[in-house]
């Protein structure tokens, strides 16, 4: 699987990590974002990274779906490992 996406606030806006590149966004939403003064760097970034880490999230569910179903079913017949010695 690729490498997770850093939520980490220092490392995510750090200038070394950051590349200019090119966008093409509706015109009547980037005016209304430069009227608002919304910074569209910081905006399609954050929203970028949520998307990006919900993407990776869902790959992983599918990547893992067939081990998950085994544990739980191993837990429901076997039940949690060290369970005997429980004190709560």
């Amino acid at each position: 699987m690729s490498e997770l996406v850093s939520d980490h606030p220092i490392r995510s806006s750090h200038k070394s990590s950051r590349r200019a590149t090119n966008l093409s966004l509706s015109l009547d939403v980037l005016e209304a974002a430069k009227a608002l003064n919304i910074n569209i760097s910081q905006t399609c970034d954050a929203y970028l990274r949520k998307v990006v880490k919900e993407e990776q999230a869902r790959r992983w569910r599918e990547e893992y779906a067939d081990f998950v179903v085994a544990y739980n079913e191993t837990l429901a017949t076997e039940g949690l490992p060290l369970d005997e010695w429980k004190t709560f």
